[in-house]
Formats: C-alpha cells, structure tokens, sequence
C-alpha cells in the first residue's frame, strides 16, 4: 500500500458514503429507470438499460462488440493513490464481467478545491494509472469539476467477440454459482471511517480491491460459462437476485459455503456496518427467502471492486477453478457457493447444511 504525505487529510473524512456503498438502492434505482428503454430505438445496441447488465454493448458489425461502462464513487480508503487504483479496478471489471477486454478509459475527477490540494487530486490520477496499465490500457484523458466531496471513477471502452459476450440474465437451471472474491468489504471500510480498523486488515482489503478481474477474459471463451456479473455495491444478496430474476430462475445460495475476508467477525461483532447494507435489505429483502438475520451483514455488504459471480455447467468445475488458479483467485472462492434451480416463488433461497 501506497502512503500519502504525513500531512494528507483523511479522504474518507471527506464523504457521507464510502465506494460502492454510495449506490442509489435498488428500488429507488428502478423507479428512476422504469420506462426509459433503449435498444429498441437503436440498431446494433445487443446490451442497452432495458436489463440490469453490467455494460452497454454495441454491434461493430464485424464479428466483434464495443463494451462501455462508467464507474465513480467517494473514497473507500484514506490513501489518495491507493482510491484512485480503486477506484479504477472497479470500474474497469465491468468490462470484463461481460467477457471483454479493456481498450480505452478517461477519468471522472469531482474535487472539493477548497478543502483538498490539488496534489492530492494528482495521486488520485497517478494510482487509477498504475492499475491502467495493469489492465494495459491508456487512461487518456478525462473531465473534473470542483464538488462538495471529493469523486473518482472511470468511463472504459472494451472489445468483446459477439460469440463471447456474456450477461448477467441467461443462466441456465443446472449450474453451480462460484464467486472469485471474498465478501466483506463493506464491513471493512465502514470500519476504518471508524477508527477502529487494524492496519493488517487494510491491506488484504486494499491488495483485494486492486486486483483485477482479468479472469473475466477466459471466461468468456467458455461457452459452458452461462452467465457472469461482478459483485458491487448491491451485495452478493442482490447481484444474485438480478441474475435470477433475469433468467427466471430461482437462485440457492449456500450459507455454509460462502468465502469472507479473514477476520471480518471482529468487525461485524462491533456492529461496523454500512449503510448501503440496510438500503439493500430494505430494497430487496422481501425477495430472499431464509435470510437469517445473522447472514444479512455478509449477503448485503455492498462490495467495491468485488469479484466474479460466474453460473457454470457443473462438467467445467475444473476447468474454472484451473482459470482461477491462473489468475491468483483465493482457494477459499472454489467451493460453490449456490445453483441454480427451477423458478419458486422467491428468486433467491439461502441454505443451510444442518
């Protein structure tokens, strides 16, 4: 982890909200978007806001699709470079939830110019580059204003084979859920807004949340991978539900099997919970059956730069998991942590083994 300057304020300091857990709810969300469709109006556009997708997608007409997605949010994290490496990972894994490969981003920078220096601002800038060039792509540009909160995100292009897109509403009854991160981010950074978080636990979020979920790529290649979402700011609870509803199907996720960053009790023992968790509950807890009150900090934690949700045919188990050793995924993600099974009347049903 990158440090700022003895004198740098704390970012977190500065927001009302903390990375993905600024997300409007997803009931308030559908109320803004209800009607306003595109797809229909534009030939060529396979992936527009009629679905709860993570991109846009475009026909090229050539065999291959442009992919185009924004993402931004307040500081998740004190340290200005390791914000913008945030902030960035989390905005390019929308490309590659879709099976695409990033080409191209520019910046979204609102700057508080009267309570934070502009070098600030620049570390920001300077840790959403270090991961562009992880993901070897340009960052060429971009648009500031001065806000009342400091805000960085990202607007990224990729390319995808039109053979290769994958979405978040076409998995099939049959198949196993896997899940390439481990839950609790939220927990985390609502912790360290409170002081109490220990620096050991910052770092593995942080190292987390800078990883890239370049795993995305290979997956699209398999056409046994059904379907494909990342996990943010709605919590695995309500990413799940999406697909579900989607793909009318209903969706089991299972309890004993799901993977949470090392040492995360502490902290929800000391009731460090955001607030997108209630605002996720409130929005789509009447959907979910068997929620246990206990489960709900976990299954409603809004991730930022959360890992893969990946709907699988049961015969390629291995070959994912193989991916995931490929790529650094954490053993603790390669047990399943749901299926998918016939429509019920809940869209989503958490299990338990006894």
């Amino acid at each position: 982890m990158t440090t700022n300057p003895p004198s740098s304020p704390a970012l977190t300091q500065f927001s009302h909200g903390a990375g993905c857990g600024c997300k409007i709810a997803p009931a308030v969300l559908e109320k803004i978007l209800s009607g306003i469709t595109q797809s229909s109006k534009w030939h060529g556009l396979l992936v527009g806001n009629e679905s709860k997708d993570d991109a846009a997608v475009l026909d090229l007409g050539n065999g291959t699709a442009l992919i185009s997605t924004t993402d931004f949010f307040m500081p998740v994290v004190d340290d200005a470079f390791d914000f913008g490496r945030i902030a960035a990972a989390n905005a390019i894994s929308d490309i590659y939830a879709m099976g695409g490969q990033p080409i191209l981003a520019i910046s979204i920078l609102g700057w508080p110019i009267n309570k934070l220096a502009p070098e600030i601002a620049k570390r920001v800038m300077e840790g959403a580059i270090n991961v562009c060039t992880d993901a070897g792509i340009p960052l060429a540009g971009g648009h500031s204003i001065d806000s009342p909160e400091p805000i960085f995100g990202l607007a990224v292009n990729g390319i995808v084979p039109i053979s290769d897109i994958k979405r978040n509403n076409t998995s099939i009854e049959g198949d196993l859920l896997f899940l390439t991160k481990p839950l609790g981010i939220g927990i985390i950074t609502t912790a360290q807004k409170k002081g109490i978080l220990e620096e050991n636990d910052l770092q593995q979020a942080v190292k987390q949340m800078c990883t890239l979920n370049k795993l995305g790529i290979s997956l699209g290649k398999l056409k046994s991978v059904h379907a494909l979402t990342d996990v943010t700011g709605f919590g695995l609870a309500g990413h799940a539900l999406e697909m579900a509803e989607g793909s009318n199907v209903t969706v089991e996720l299972f309890a004993d099997t799901i993977p949470v960053i090392k040492g995360i009790d502490n902290y929800i023992a000391k009731k460090c919970f955001p607030g997108g968790t209630t605002r996720n509950f409130d929005s789509y807890g009447h959907k979910i059956f068997g929620l246990s009150e206990n489960l709900i900090p976990i299954l409603c934690d809004p991730q930022t730069s959360g890992g893969l949700l990946v709907s699988i045919s049961p015969e390629i188990a291995e070959i994912f998991k193989s991916i995931c050793r490929e790529n650094h995924v954490d053993e603790i993600c390669f047990k399943p942590v749901g299926r998918v099974v016939e429509k019920r009347v809940k869209s989503v049903v958490v299990i338990y083994s006894c």
